[in-house]
């Protein structure tokens, strides 16, 4: 039996039927066309699929989609404002900061909800924030480069 649910993704009111063994991935994926989180290990432990619930970052793999009753969501298609990338999409983009796309998403969610969070983080706060997202194509050099980036450029903006 399918179960009804009614909740608000990237500002947007959203209601959906799911069967109540389905992972709030596969809805966003298969049903609701938002392709931006990523299918990686399918339990948790790389991040690719990482969106904002309730403002923290949470792996949709591991959430059942009847759990996005009444919450407030947000994927990767979400972060970008007005056509305008956040500064964390940009400072991925600009400092190269990716490769072959499977972890990014993962990636600059996790990170918008770090600098959401802390907007002025150290290079260890934002090792520790990111550990929950891996890549196997790039390193982590560039990734830790452009959160730290966006992070200061998202203090010159407020400034």
């Amino acid at each position: 039996m399918k179960k009804h649910v009614q909740t608000e993704i990237n500002g947007e009111q959203v209601e959906f039927l799911c069967e109540a063994r389905q992972s709030l991935l596969e809805v966003l994926r298969d049903d609701l066309s938002l392709t931006g989180c990523k299918e990686g290990c399918n339990n948790g432990n790389c991040g690719a699929c990482t969106v904002l619930m309730n403002g923290r970052p949470v792996n949709s793999c591991l959430v059942l989609a009847v759990e996005a009753e009444a919450a407030t969501l947000e994927t990767v298609e979400g972060i970008a404002q007005q056509g305008h990338l956040d500064p964390v999409q940009q400072c991925f983009l600009e400092g190269a900061a990716l490769q072959c796309g499977i972890c990014t998403p993962g990636f600059i969610v996790a990170a918008k909800a770090l600098l959401d969070k802390n907007p002025d983080p150290t290079e260890a706060e934002i090792r520790f924030s990111l550990a929950g997202n891996l890549c196997r194509c790039t390193g982590y050099d560039k990734i830790i480069r452009a959160v730290q980036a966006a992070a200061q450029s998202r203090l010159a903006s407020q400034q």
